[in-house]
């Protein structure tokens, strides 16, 4: 496993093609963007565990996405 850290407003990319951003850090949360392909499924930990495949998985657009 890499550990990094990062500022709010830094990134972090994955590949040339996935960007995770820090949006906000506040006390022990972080929100966290995501930019990805819609031909990547991006979960959540526990939702992942929580399914029996991924493989019927949908991509739904953020609440605030910016186009």
């Amino acid at each position: 496993m890499l550990v990094l850290s990062r500022r709010p407003t830094e990134s972090i990319r994955i590949g040339s093609n996935v960007v995770v951003n820090v949006i906000a850090v506040r006390g022990e949360r972080v929100r966290l963007g995501i930019q990805a392909p819609k031909s990547i499924v991006v979960l959540r930990g526990e939702l992942r565990d929580n399914l029996p495949s991924t493989a019927g998985c949908s991509r739904t657009e953020p609440r605030d996405a910016e186009h």
